[in-house]
């Protein structure tokens, strides 16, 4: 689970941190920032599913487009380097050891793991010269030897008092120069070969792939309903970036026999009555499901029954706002218990009322299913239920991280909404959610203009 994220000099950001909660929401004005944030942690798993080890930073990819390292660098300037940090919640603790005692002895162990890089511009595209790794208290980074940008040390630091102390043994032999990063985030094979005790490196590496393993990713732009959809039978990993796997999704979660409950020892749904469920909580649909055209036909047709008298009808045949939908809930139920789910836009083509339904909807994969919730979104209605929410009890104000992005002056600001405990925003930013205060008021002042003229 993502822990925090520190960013700097990342298109309109020169420098944001971020501590992520299990619902983490971005709030703010159109070209404020918002989506830049997504963006890199989606460059940053893009990277890591990279084949090429030699691409520092993969700009260009699935998940995302940034085009060149001048486009992505703060102000086009290439004279700086783009920095980040990301902490994580492990699942389990993890444990490194020192392989060159006779008995291998634990270096640190936790649950807590924080990563940092730095890279730089060379040759028109993004370069790593720096990575760190920190577990418990101690850390270990690869930089640059003082004025030798080509040639690197690797060393180990003790950060807490109470911290095993820890140096790297080298291979005996000529010595060689060590290289810098790998795709950002790994130390270079010869780190391993040169010193007798870096094994350990790689087990942290393989933690920091674990963790962006269970980032799954849902854009604003879904695909259109379809009037019936071929399955192969395979299981997808997700629902895609534009929804366009959510009935495949569904049947393979029905075909594996798999169950949801809402709450710890309630009853379980079949995996299509939990999404049924949900659609029917916001407002959207009466009774939904997935069935066979023919008998091994091979082709499936999503229903909807709008009313509870009414008749069935294709998906397509109804309001277009379910079938925008119909992937988010899907993939808050799809996906393993522990993921960070990235929504942008989520409520995009939904009705007021359904827009707040769908924060009970996040609200319950968070608080049981445990799943991480990133959204992106310009929804009052979605953020006064999640206050309402918290007011009520059924999620903790800690368990919600709310953050007003803008850029006033073209450069991205971002402030943490205080959130109490009773689900009041402290610190209400100016026009938040527009001015409908003044709105009214104006209004109110035409027509007494207006009357006072007749």
């Amino acid at each position: 689970m993502l822990k925090s994220m520190q960013i700097q000099n990342f298109k309109s950001w020169r420098n944001v941190s971020v501590d992520c909660a299990p619902i983490t929401g971005f709030f703010g004005t159109n070209s404020s920032g918002k989506t830049s944030l997504i963006q890199f942690l989606l460059m940053l798993k893009q990277t890591k599913d990279g084949t090429d080890r030699a691409i520092s930073l993969d700009l260009n990819g699935d998940l995302v487009s940034l085009g060149t390292i001048s486009d992505a660098i703060h102000g086009h300037d290439e004279g700086l380097s783009l920095q980040w940090e990301m902490g994580f919640f492990l699942d389990s603790e993890l444990s490194i050891f020192d392989a060159s005692k006779e008995t291998p002895t634990v270096i640190s162990r936790s649950k807590h793991l924080n990563i940092s890089a730095s890279n730089v511009v060379y040759e028109g595209g993004p370069r790593a010269n720096r990575l760190s790794y920190r577990l418990g208290g101690v850390e270990f980074s690869l930089a640059p030897k003082a004025e030798q940008t080509s040639k690197f040390d690797l060393r180990s630091e003790k950060l807490e008092d109470d911290a095993a102390d820890f140096q790297f043994v080298r291979t005996q032999g000529r010595a060689w120069q060590l290289p810098g990063p790998t795709k950002s985030y790994a130390f270079p094979d010869q780190a391993r070969t040169y010193f007798q005790n870096a094994a350990f490196l790689a087990d942290l590496e393989a933690a920091y792939e674990a963790q962006l393993d269970k980032v799954y990713y849902l854009g604003p732009l879904r695909q259109y309903p379809q009037r019936d959809y071929l399955w192969s039978r395979s299981r997808p990993t997700d629902v895609g970036q534009r929804g366009e796997r959510a009935i495949d999704a569904i049947l393979a979660a029905t075909a594996a026999g798999e169950k949801r409950n809402l709450r710890y020892k309630a009853f379980y749904k079949s995996f299509q009555e939990m999404v049924a469920y949900w659609l029917k909580e916001m407002g959207l649909i009466e009774a939904f499901w997935v069935e066979e055209i023919a008998p091994n036909s091979n082709r499936w047709q999503a229903r909807v029954k709008t009313k509870k008298q009414g008749s069935d009808v294709l998906l397509t045949d109804v309001g277009f706002g379910i079938s925008q939908v119909l992937p988010v809930v899907t993939l808050l139920q799809y996906v393993p218990e522990g993921s960070t789910v990235v929504l942008e836009q989520p409520e995009i083509h939904l009705h007021p009322l359904a827009q707040a339904g769908l924060a009970d909807v996040i609200i319950q994969a968070a608080t049981h299913r445990k799943v991480q919730v990133l959204l992106e979104s310009h929804s009052e209605h979605l953020l006064l239920r999640l206050q309402r929410r918290i007011a009520e009890e059924v999620i903790p104000s800690e368990d919600v991280q709310l953050y007003f992005c803008d850029a006033p002056k073209g450069e991205s600001t971002i402030t943490r909404l205080e959130i109490d405990l009773l689900g009041n925003i402290q610190n209400w930013p100016e026009k938040f959610m527009g001015d409908a205060f003044n709105e009214a008021a104006q209004a109110e002042l035409a027509r007494l203009s207006r009357m006072k003229a007749v």
